[in-house]
Order: C-alpha cells, then sequence, then structure tokens
C-alpha cells in the first residue's frame, strides 16, 4: 500500500528547520519582555497575541512538515510504523488534554499542548522505532 498525502523527503529538513528558527525567537522576546515588561493591551489583535500566534503556527507547521514527509525508503513497515506511532500520539494527547483541563485554566497552555504534543510525540516514537528497527536489521 503506497502511501498518500505525504510531503516529499526533502520537507523534513524545512520542519526541523523551521523549528529551530523558532526557538531563538521566542527566547529573545522572552528575555525582551522580561526586560522592558509587557507593556501591550489586551486584546485579540494584540502585539502578544500575534507574536504568540505566528510563532506558535511556526512551529506547529514544521513539526506538521517534519512529522509527515516520506522516508527514503517507504516501505509497508514504515506505514505501520507511522500508523502506530500516530495511534500513541493519539492516546497521548487525550491524557494530556484530560490532564489540562482539569488542573489548568490557562487556555493559551492548552492550546499549545494539544497543538504541539501529538506532533512532538509522534516524530520522537516515530524516530525511535525506525531506529530500533534499523539497530535490529545490522545486529
Amino acid at each position: 500500500m503506497k502511501p498518500l498525502f505525504l510531503f516529499p523527503y526533502r520537507g523534513r529538513y524545512l520542519g526541523y528547520f523551521l523549528v529551530v528558527v523558532h526557538i531563538p525567537i521566542v527566547l529573545y522576546k522572552k528575555q525582551l519582555m522580561g526586560m522592558h515588561g509587557d507593556g501591550m493591551a489586551d486584546g485579540i489583535f494584540n502585539g502578544r497575541h500575534l507574536f504568540f500566534m505566528s510563532t506558535t503556527l511556526l512551529m506547529a507547521i514544521g513539526l506538521f512538515i517534519a512529522a509527515f514527509s516520506k522516508e527514503k525508503i517507504e516501505d509497508e513497515q514504515i506505514v505501520r510504523l507511522r500508523l502506530d506511532s500516530l495511534q500513541w500520539s493519539v492516546y497521548v494527547n487525550f491524557l494530556f488534554l484530560i490532564v489540562s483541563l482539569i488542573f489548568s485554566t490557562d487556555t493559551e497552555h492548552i492550546l499549545f499542548l494539544n497543538l504541539l504534543v501529538p506532533l512532538v510525540f509522534f516524530i520522537i516514537r516515530f524516530r525511535w522505532k525506525i531506529f530500533q528497527n534499523n539497530r535490529l536489521i545490522k545486529e
């Protein structure tokens, strides 16, 4: 079975690049806000919200592209690993969703967790399973 709707193999590197670019931008902004204070009015289209929205989208798009890019050799075993990892990421996401809804009232935190946790967990688990399979093949 040939998987459909996957990004090209090189898309993974673009996705990781977007995630890596996101990190220093957020750290710089947090340091700047710590030194000068927030100083921005409340509302949906204020600078703080637009910054949060743009950096979160940058990271989410990067993780999405990295997670759903083809492998060099896309065979049935990779498809099975991808499906299994996706299933586990949904389980973990619902666990985090339930815990965050019970113990947190911060909606930005809940959104951030439920947007990024499934993708991060999927990537980590998928890459770990591929690493384990490659080690088994070499032995």
